[in-house]
């Protein structure tokens, strides 16, 4: 009877360890499709800016302007009166989240306005490294080696994109880059330390901060219906939800995969643009595109096989 009862206990203990780990698998696939269908939907973010003629600071009052409503009503159609008391719940981090989003959008725009296209991608694409040591600084979470040899190869692949496009600069320009990198990096870790408040709510203020920061310096200004037309289908058609995706992706996998995967509008956006405006990128830009899918897809086949590994011994040690 006894041995009867450790079998049972060994069998069940082992049904239960299967089942935390499908759901884990569950979890991070639910995560990388989350933050990827974010990503795909941001691609057109490079190209849309670049077929607009009016200044940074007019553009970036009208993404902010637009953006909050757009965000107001997709999030009030999700939480209908649910809404001010689920944004209370994300806290004092979820400021720090909306404050981060604005960071990241300004110092972007300012960054690409002072300096070099290449630098600033070059500076921005440290964010994930500066995300993963955020997490395992502040809240002790660890990255296996495997993903820290992913995170290098593929920013070295986004520098090589962006090698052609470096020079010299304004001081202003680097340092904003930098703020950019370290607002999305620091946006991501702090949602990914409350995954049960949803932070995708605080980006209305934000996008609110990033319209009223604009209109101080002189952006409230008429555009043209042409340049509106094209910020229109911009932030009303693509980044709301992109936006709220990528956001939503550190609540199932870590802050530093969700910019890892933000790489990939590097070479998509790239892609675009060449496409549509003619303007073809260099032999490195291919290189380092290629470097980054790569290994992308090489990681993915490793995940796959990993967790079908896993699977496969559970069932064994039960059997």
């Amino acid at each position: 009877m006894k041995g009867t009862a450790r079998e049972t206990d060994t069998r069940t203990a082992g049904v239960s360890v299967s089942t935390d780990q499908a759901e884990l698998h569950k979890t991070r696939l639910k995560g990388f499709m989350i933050a990827g269908l974010g990503v795909l939907l941001l691609s057109p973010d490079a190209l849309l800016v670049k077929s607009t003629s009016v200044t940074p600071v007019t553009f970036l009052f009208w993404r902010g302007l637009l953006l909050a409503l757009a965000f107001a009503v997709i999030n009030g159609i999700r939480y209908r009166s649910r809404l001010i008391p689920e944004m209370r719940a994300c806290g004092r981090r979820g400021l720090y989240c909306g404050l981060a989003f604005a960071g990241s959008t300004l110092g972007f725009v300012t960054g690409m306005k002072n300096t070099a296209a290449g630098n600033v991608l070059v500076i921005l694409n440290t964010a994930p490294v500066i995300a993963a040591l955020l997490a395992w600084a502040i809240w002790r979470e660890r990255l296996p080696l495997r993903t820290w040899v992913l995170i290098l190869v593929c920013i070295s692949g986004a520098t090589l994109m962006a090698v052609g496009e470096m020079g010299k600069g304004q001081p202003l320009g680097l340092v904003m880059a930098g703020v950019a990198a370290f607002s999305l990096a620091s946006n991501l870790a702090v949602a990914r330390s409350r995954p049960h408040a949803d932070m995708s709510l605080m980006l209305i203020f934000g996008a609110l901060l990033i319209c009223i920061v604009a209109a101080f310096f002189g952006g409230a200004q008429w555009p043209g219906w042409r340049d509106f037309g094209f910020i229109v289908l911009l932030c009303v058609g693509f980044l709301p939800g992109a936006s709220i995706l990528i956001q939503t992706g550190p609540r199932y996998i870590p802050a530093a995969e969700v910019s890892l995967l933000l790489l990939l509008e590097t070479v998509l956006g790239t892609l675009l643009v060449w496409y549509f405006l003619g303007e073809l990128p260099g032999p490195l830009a291919f290189a380092g595109g290629a470097i980054i899918l790569s290994a992308l897809a090489i990681n993915g086949f490793i995940e796959d096989r990993r967790q079908r590994r896993r699977a496969r011994e559970t069932l064994a040690e039960q059997a």
